[in-house]
């Protein structure tokens, strides 16, 4: 008898329905799979038949067939057992549904030897998929219940086993969907790590990386050891605006595809924050290996992606960084496989000035050559500095600072700076598909940035000055943009370009 079972399968970001045909024909007992079954797949046999067995059911002594269509398209991962298992048992009349009411639910989920349903990766852009297919039930492994409770439109059923999906189907228990919960209430809850009241001093850098998250421009911070570049990093995400529900769900679906997801959070209502160490490779970072999975980049979409002590990295890794900070997208490409990863991240990166770290700093000498300064800056190359929007000195904390006894201002009074300048910014580029100044395009530059006669003297001999790129340039103004939006201006003024090339200045000092 030939049983025909809807299940998905996932092409980077994106699900794919996929037909799971199982035909139980008379014959010499054998197990046959056909339709680009990767080895997870094909070891399906052992786990169906054990699972079957061990749940009370009959597993049929005869041939079966099974076909994954499109059969063109390479399946992974082991989440085809459960449709296999209930194929087989259709096919031998232990599920007794109609093929209509079968017709109506997709099944996914990895079974245990026991019959137990296992978590699986990758299932909120099924989910999704589902739904726009008109799909509309869905069954999955009750593991995997918090991530199915946003998405409206489809009812998700959670099954602790096999036997239980059978006598669901069979109609002779009843399994509750998966509410609807309220993305609102659950982002209310979380918790942020990390608080600007907590750093003593460092107004200055305090002051740009406020300008950073309201604009979403990428940042370096230079200075000597124990001048609290990590600190101000790791408080930075207290600062940015509320993640959207559309930018939460883009989000959740590449931690849940990497397998990063917690099994309790539904969604992620914190924007990401990676750090992912100097021995990180390439693939790391870029995403990429046999199964062409999302990297630190990726996992950071949306959020930040914090590297320290940014010379200690592999030249060949960091020069990775340049096209995704460009275009906001990476593309993995394994093989005969291609695959496109949002990477819309804010990079901010720290680094000591030399190799002894004490390289213009006001209160320690520097033991270090010129040779030996120039060769360990010279390991960020000028495109990729090209790309970092501000350049930050962060000097050593003074003993007042560190002792005094006034409150520093919190996270939370600048957020609301924050979220005000964000607002402005949502406003201008409204139907755009731009968030934040930092993603400009050229033409919106020149219709955004307006700047009167002084500010434009100013900023061509800041230009020749500081031998300033043509991207450079720009960042400046998109930096002066972002500026005047603190402040409420709708022009961009002296004072703010002023602060903008600021920002720049050290490139001359270091790396001229």
């Amino acid at each position: 008898m030939l049983a025909i079972v809807n299940s998905f399968g996932l092409i980077g970001l994106n699900g794919y329905l996929v037909k799971v045909e199982i035909d139980v024909n008379k014959g010499l007992p054998a197990y046959e799979m056909v339709g680009l079954a990767d080895v997870a797949i094909k070891e399906s046999k052992q786990r169906v038949l054990s699972a079957i067995k061990n749940q009370g059911f009959n597993y049929p002594i005869t041939k079966i067939t099974i076909n994954l269509a499109p059969a063109d398209t390479k399946k992974e991962g082991s989440l085809y057992d459960l449709p296999i298992s209930i194929g087989i048992l259709v096919g031998t009349e232990q599920i007794k549904a109609e093929k209509e009411f079968l017709d109506g639910f997709s099944f996914i989920g990895e079974l245990s030897l026991d019959g137990t349903l296992r978590r699986i990766k990758g299932l909120l852009p099924i989910l999704i998929t589902a739904r726009s297919l008109g799909i509309k039930k869905v069954v999955i492994p009750k593991d995997n219940a918090s991530e199915a409770g946003f998405i409206e439109g489809l009812e998700v059923y959670p099954a602790e086993n096999l036997e239980e999906v059978v006598k669901f189907l069979n109609g002779e228990i009843e399994i509750k969907p998966v509410e609807v919960m309220s993305y609102e209430y659950i982002k209310s809850t979380r918790k942020t790590i990390g608080d600007f009241s907590q750093i003593k001093g460092q107004a200055s850098a305090k002051r740009a990386l406020e300008i950073s998250a309201a604009g979403g421009h990428n940042v370096l911070l230079i200075g000597p050891p124990g001048s609290g570049k990590t600190m101000l990093a790791k408080a930075f995400p207290s600062i940015l605006p509320d993640m959207t529900f559309e930018e939460a769900l883009e989000v959740t679906k590449i931690h849940s595809i990497a397998g990063t997801l917690d099994s309790k959070v539904g969604i992620l209502t914190e924007r990401p924050f990676r750090s992912p160490h100097h021995t990180a490779t390439v693939i790391a970072l870029t995403g990429g290996g046999a199964k062409a999975k999302p990297g630190e980049i990726s996992l950071a979409h949306n959020g930040v992606l914090f590297l320290d002590e940014m010379p200690e990295y592999n030249r060949h890794t960091l020069e990775a960084l340049r096209q995704p900070l460009e275009d906001g997208v990476i593309t993995v490409a394994r093989n005969a496989q291609s695959v496109e990863y949002p990477a819309n991240f804010i990079l901010i990166v720290s680094m000591n000035p030399c190799p002894c770290g004490n390289y213009g700093s006001k209160d320690h000498p520097c033991k270090c050559s010129p040779a030996q300064i120039h060769k360990y800056l010279s390991k960020l190359s000028g495109p990729l500095m090209d790309r970092i929007d501000m350049l930050i000195e962060v000097d050593s904390v003074s003993y007042e600072d560190l002792s005094g006894t006034i409150d520093e201002e919190p996270s939370s009074e600048i957020k609301k700076r924050v979220d005000k300048a964000r607002d402005i910014q949502s406003k201008r580029y409204a139907g755009k598909k731009i968030y934040s100044n930092s993603k400009m395009t050229n033409p919106m530059i020149k219709k955004y940035c307006h700047l009167d006669d002084e500010s434009v003297r100013m900023l061509g001999e800041a230009f020749e000055n500081l031998k300033l790129t043509a991207r450079a340039y720009n960042r400046v103004l998109k930096v002066a943009r972002t500026i005047a939006d603190l402040e409420g201006s709708e022009e961009i003024k002296l004072d703010h370009i002023i602060e903008a090339i600021n920002y720049r200045s050290l490139d001359d000092k270091y790396w001229a």
